[in-house]
C-alpha cells in the first residue's frame, strides 16, 4: 500500500510503498476514505510533539474515516464493509483504573493513532474496535473524518468541560479549524451571546456567517476591553482558548464574569500568566485544561450531523490525493484560502 512517512522535523513527508498491515485480535483493517490534516500534525512535522513510543518513520494522521476491509480474531461488533470513524486515542493500556472500569477514552497511558502508531495518511491502517464509531450512509466520508478531532475536540471543550448552559455568554479565542466548529456548537447549544476573537479578517467573517454575534480583531483592538463593552461590563460565562498562546490565554482568563470558566484547548509549551490567585478566589473563576474528546462525544455528533442539526459541508476546504499531502500541509500552515480542513483522500488519483 501507499503511505506518507514522517522521518525528521521540517522535512517533506515521503510517499512510500509498504506492506499492508494485518489486524491484530480485537482490531480491524480500515481502508481509508478521508483523513484530515490538523494543526497537531504541523506540530509533529516541526518536531514540537514527540512521544517516547513514536516510531520513526511514522505514518501520521488521526482524523480518519473509512470502510472495514478485514477483521482480526475475536471481532464481533463490526464486519467487512462497515463505514466507521476512528476516534482518538485508539489503543489503550487496558490496565489503568479507567480501562478496567470500561472507560478506554479515559486511559491514563493511551497510545494515539498517527502519533504512537501508524495512522490514516495511508491507504490502510489497523485500529481497535473499542475506539470505532459507526458512520451512517447519510454522512460523507470527509465530514465523518473531521468528527474525530476538528469537531469532537471543540464539542468536548464547549459542552463537556466548559459545561455551556443555554443563555450563557461565550467568547472563543481563535476561530480557525477548531474554533470554526466551536462557533457552530456554541450556537447550537444556545449561547446567549457569542463572541469570536481572531487576527484574521477572513476567519472572523466566517465566524460571523456561522452565528457569532460579535467578532473582534485582536490585532486592532483590545479583546478584553471590547468583551467588557459588549457585555455591559460583566464579562462572559465561558471563554474557550483555541490557540495555545500565552497572551490569548491571559486574555481569555481576564474576560470572565463572576463564576466564569476558561477552557484551554490550544497546545503550547510557553509559561502562562493568568493573574493573582486572589482574583480566582474572590471571583470564583475556573481554569480548565482539556485534550481531545471522548468516543461518546463523536457518537453524539454523528447523531447531530445525521439529523441535520449540524452542517459540516462548509468545513471541507479541499480534497487532495495522498501524493499531494505536502502541498496540503503547506496550504494549511500558510493559511492559503483560509482552510478549515484539507482532506487527504487516498483513492483520489493525482493529476498527470
Amino acid at each position: 500500500m501507499r503511505a506518507a512517512h514522517f522521518y525528521e522535523p521540517n522535512s517533506p513527508l515521503r510517499i512510500e510503498d509498504v506492506p499492508r498491515p494485518d489486524p491484530a485480535p480485537g482490531e480491524v483493517l480500515i481502508q481509508v476514505k478521508a483523513c484530515g490534516i490538523c494543526a497537531s500534525d504541523l506540530h509533529i512535522f516541526h518536531g514540537e510533539i514527540r512521544t517516547p513510543t513514536m516510531p520513526i518513520p511514522l505514518i501520521p494522521g488521526h482524523e480518519a474515516s473509512g470502510v472495514v476491509a478485514a477483521c482480526g480474531a475475536g471481532v464481533r461488533d463490526f464486519t467487512e464493509g462497515d463505514r466507521v470513524v476512528a476516534t482518538v486515542p485508539g489503543k489503550t493500556c487496558g490496565e489503568c483504573p479507567p480501562c478496567r472500569h470500561g472507560d478506554p477514552s479515559g486511559c491514563l497511558v493511551p497510545r494515539i493513532v498517527g502519533v504512537d502508531y501508524p495512522g490514516g495518511f495511508a491507504e490502510y491502517f489497523t485500529f481497535p474496535t473499542h475506539s470505532l464509531v459507526r458512520l451512517p450512509d447519510s454522512i460523507p466520508w470527509e465530514q465523518g473524518a473531521i468528527l474525530a478531532d476538528a469537531v469532537g475536540t471543540p464539542f468536548n471543550a464547549v459542552i463537556v468541560r466548559g459545561g455551556l448552559q443555554a443563555g450563557e455568554r461565550v467568547a472563543l479565542f481563535g476561530v480557525g479549524g477548531l474554533g470554526t466548529h466551536a462557533v457552530q456548537i456554541a450556537r447550537m447549544a444556545g449561547a446567549g451571546q457569542l463572541i469570536a476573537v481572531d487576527v484574521l479578517p477572513a476567519a472572523l467573517e466566517r465566524a460571523r456567517e456561522l452565528g457569532a454575534d460579535h467578532v473582534i480583531n485582536a490585532s486592532t483592538e483590545d479583546p478584553v476591553a471590547r468583551i467588557r463593552e459588549i457585555t455591559d461590563g460583566q464579562g462572559v460565562d465561558l471563554a474557550v482558548e483555541l490557540v495555545g498562546r500565552p497572551d490569548t490565554i491571559t486574555q481569555a482568563a481576564a474576560c470572565l464574569t463572576r463564576g466564569g470558566r476558561t477552557v484551554l484547548v490550544g497546545i503550547g509549551a510557553e509559561p502562562i500568566t493568568v493573574g493573582p490567585p486572589v482574583i480566582f478566589n474572590v471571583l470564583n473563576y475556573s481554569l480548565l485544561g482539556t485534550l481531545g474528546y471522548r468516543r461518546e462525544d463523536v457518537t453524539r455528533l454523528v447523531r447531530l450531523v445525521d439529523a441535520g442539526r449540524l452542517d459540516l459541508a462548509g468545513s471541507i476546504s479541499a480534497r487532495i490525493p495522498l501524493e499531494q499531502i505536502n502541498d496540503g500541509v503547506r496550504r494549511l500552515e500558510e493559511k492559503i484560502d483560509n482552510p478549515v480542513r484539507i482532506m487527504v483522500c487516498p483513492e483520489l488519483k493525482e493529476e498527470a
